[in-house]
C-alpha cells in the first residue's frame, strides 16, 4: 500500500499494480480440506470429459451433427476446469496468493470464456431437440454436420469478442485502492470494484453480461422446452410422448445443474455471507463440469451402447492375448 500512497501523493492518475492478492475462503478451520476435495472433482471432471470426447471420435455411430455439441461442450468443460481448477490448488494449498497483473486478466478472461460457451453450448442442445422433435421430418436438413460446425465456430467467436471487451475495459482502470480479489480467482466484478477512477462502464458491462451470457440463453432454452411440451401433449400415445421426452432429460438435468446455482448466486448473493458466496461460486465451477460426462452416459442410450461396445472390444483383447 505504500507503493499506493505514494503514488497518490505525486498526484498520479494511473495506477497498473505488480500483482493482485486472491483472498478466497477466509476464518474457516482446516479449508484445506475443501480445496483438496476440489482437486478430486477435477480428477473425475478430467476423466469423464476426456472418455466421452474418445467415445465421439471412436465410435461411428456417435459422428451426427448432435454429438458436435455434445464433444464441444466435453471440450469446453474441460477447458473450464482446466482454468480454474489447476490455480485455485496452486493458490489455497500451496499458498502462492500473489498474481501478476497481466495473469491476473488473462486468468480472468479464459475463465469467463469457457463460462460463456458452456451457457451456449446449452442453447446448441436444446436447439438440437427442438427441431427433432417438434421438426421430424425436416431434422436431417435443419441440423447438418455443416450447419452445427457454423454454430459452434459463431458462438465461440462471440463469446472471444464479448469477453475481450470485458477485459479490455478492465485495462482501462487505475487501481489504486486495494490488491485484495475477495473471490476464489480474479473475479471481474471484485476487479472493477477495486479501481479508484471512473468505473462505470465496468459496471454497465457487469450487468449486459450476465443477460446475454445467462438470462437470453436460459430464456432460450425454457422457450425451447415450451414449444416441446406443447408438441408432446399432442402426441397421439403415452408411451410416444415417453419416448421422445426421454430423450431431453439428459439436457434438462444439464439445465438444471449449470442454470440454478448460477440463478441462486445472482439472486440472493448479495445477501448471504462472503464465504457462502465463494464456496457457492465456486463449487458452480466445478460441479457442472464433473457431472456432464455421468449424466450423458446415463442417459444417452448410445453413448451407453458406445461404452459396451469399448467394454467388449476390451475383454476381447484380453482374452485374446
Amino acid at each position: 500500500m505504500d507503493l499506493f500512497n505514494s503514488a497518490l501523493g505525486r498526484n498520479i492518475t494511473f495506477v497498473r499494480p505488480a500483482h493482485f492478492v486472491i483472498n478466497g475462503l477466509s476464518g474457516i478451520p482446516n479449508v484445506k480440506y475443501y480445496y483438496i476435495s476440489l482437486f478430486f472433482a477435477y480428477f473425475s471432471s478430467i476423466l469423464g470429459n476426456s472418455a466421452v470426447m474418445a467415445f465421439i471420435c471412436l465410435d461411428q455411430n456417435l459422428k451426427t451433427p448432435k454429438y458436435i455439441a455434445v464433444f464441444n461442450l466435453a471440450f469446453v468443460d474441460l477447458c473450464c476446469n482446466s482454468t480454474l481448477l489447476p490455480k485455485i490448488i496452486d493458490t489455497f494449498l500451496f499458498n502462492h496468493h500473489y498474481i501478476s497483473y497481466n495473469n491476473c486478466f488473462t486468468y480472468c478472461f479464459f475463465s469467463y470464456m469457457c463460462l460463456s460457451m458452456q451457457s451456449l453450448n446449452l442453447v446448441l442442445l436444446s436447439f438440437d431437440r427442438l427441431v427433432a422433435i417438434t421438426f421430424p421430418m425436416q431434422y436431417q436438413i435443419v441440423v447438418t454436420h455443416k450447419s452445427m460446425f457454423y454454430m459452434v465456430a459463431c458462438f465461440w467467436l462471440f463469446t472471444v469478442f464479448v469477453t475481450l471487451i470485458a477485459i479490455g475495459f478492465l485495462t482501462r482502470l487505475s487501481f489504486c485502492k486495494s490488491l485484495v480479489i475477495n473471490s476464489f480467482f480474479c473475479d471481474y466484478a471484485q476487479l472493477y470494484q477495486l479501481a479508484c477512477n471512473d468505473n462505470f462502464p465496468n459496471l454497465v458491462l457487469g450487468i449486459l453480461l450476465p443477460i446475454i451470457i445467462i438470462w437470453v440463453p436460459l430464456l432460450f432454452v425454457l422457450i425451447t422446452y415450451g414449444c416441446i411440451s406443447y408438441v408432446l401433449a399432442h402426441i397421439a400415445t403415452a408411451q410416444e410422448r415417453y419416448k421422445a421426452f426421454k430423450t431431453c432429460t439428459g439436457h434438462l438435468l444439464l439445465v438444471a445443474i449449470f442454470y440454478i446455482p448460477i440463478l441462486i448466486t445472482f439472486t440472493i448473493g448479495r445477501k448471504i455471507h462472503l464465504n457462502a458466496r465463494i464456496m457457492n461460486l465456486s463449487l458452480t465451477s466445478v460441479v457442472p463440469p464433473m457431472l456432464n460426462p455421468i449424466i450423458y452416459v446415463l442417459q444417452t442410450d448410445e453413448i451407453k451402447e458406445s461404452v459396451k461396445k469399448m467394454l467388449k472390444k476390451t475383454r476381447r483383447s484380453k482374452i485374446a492375448f
